[in-house]
């Protein structure tokens, strides 16, 4: 059971990954579709909201919770809600690419609180994978021009990428025994109405998509990015623990990448396909770690 636990966590960190890798596909082109950031984030989650409520109701799950879990969902909510956000504001500011990039400190910040915090041991094998992914992610931006990053594009990134690390241990360490969609019920409507108040902080109003393009996107970034990656990484960070399913985030740049490569032409090159390898490499690293130790 312990080696099956395993393979299905493996097997969900890698899709959460790569479903949460496609966040800037969706955004991208709602962003072109002329809504802003609050706009976006609540189309993205309150449709993903809906469906998750929608399911619910199929399952006949019922969405009571008890004050000490309501506590705890309060606080994923929150986690989830401020690195979404800080992430597409990034988007504005910088490259999307590049962002999604400087996203992936998320695994070494993941690493470095569960050894001060809670008392995880240091492994080689954790140290060799996430240098081998670091590695990997410079080389697929090697061949960037630009001459500075804008700071509060990085300061946002990296507000994002500790939120997202101080969720995913979370997640493990709570323990909390609900299934992932009604989790991601209470994680959706906090992210919701994140947007809401974003909207009322920054002055901008809500809008909708108006084409069929733009709905399209808004149903791929509550569905893929939203829905089946949360539900996903809870089951990952659950049978897996959290720093490995944070270091199997390094798929979501490469998903970037690989995005950037297939849908709109961006080149292919040797920095390219050894950074590839070596992230790869990294998620294999770990997931074998995972199953002599288990």
């Amino acid at each position: 059971m312990t080696t099956r636990r395993h393979t299905i966590g493996t097997a969900c960190g890698i899709a959460a990954a790569v479903c949460y890798g496609t966040n800037p596909l969706g955004a991208l082109n709602l962003y072109q579709e002329g809504l802003n950031t609050p706009s976006v984030l609540l189309c993205r989650f309150g449709l993903a909201w809906i469906i998750i409520a929608l399911v619910l109701m199929v399952r006949r799950e019922s969405w009571r919770v008890t004050p000490k879990q309501f506590a705890t969902l309060s606080l994923l909510g929150m986690l989830f809600a401020c690195s979404s956000a800080s992430l597409y504001l990034s988007f504005r500011i910088m490259a999307a690419g590049v962002a999604s990039t400087i996203l992936f400190t998320y695994p070494v910040m993941t690493a470095v609180i569960m050894v001060l915090f809670f008392g995880e041991r240091i492994r080689i094998s954790t140290i060799l994978s996430v240098l081998l992914a670091l590695v990997g992610v410079l080389l697929l931006y090697w061949s960037d021009t630009s001459d500075t990053l804008p700071a509060d594009g990085v300061a946002l990134v990296l507000l994002s990428a500790l939120t997202y690390a101080l969720y995913i241990i979370a997640v493990d360490k709570s323990k909390i025994n609900l299934s992932a969609y009604k989790i991601n019920f209470y994680v959706l409507f906090y992210c919701a109405l994140g947007a809401l108040i974003l909207s009322v902080i920054t002055g901008q109003g809500i809008a909708l998509p108006t084409t069929f393009k733009g709905w399209f996107y808004t149903g791929w970034l509550a569905i893929v990015p939203a829905i089946m990656a949360l539900v996903l990484m809870v089951y990952a960070a659950q049978y897996i623990g959290s720093t490995a399913t944070a270091i199997m985030g390094a798929l979501e740049p490469l998903t970037a990448v690989l995005i950037g490569i297939l849908l709109f032409g961006e080149p292919f090159g040797i920095h390219l396909a050894i950074g590839i390898v070596l992230i790869l490499a990294a998620v294999v690293i770990i997931a074998v770690r995972k199953t002599k130790t288990q």
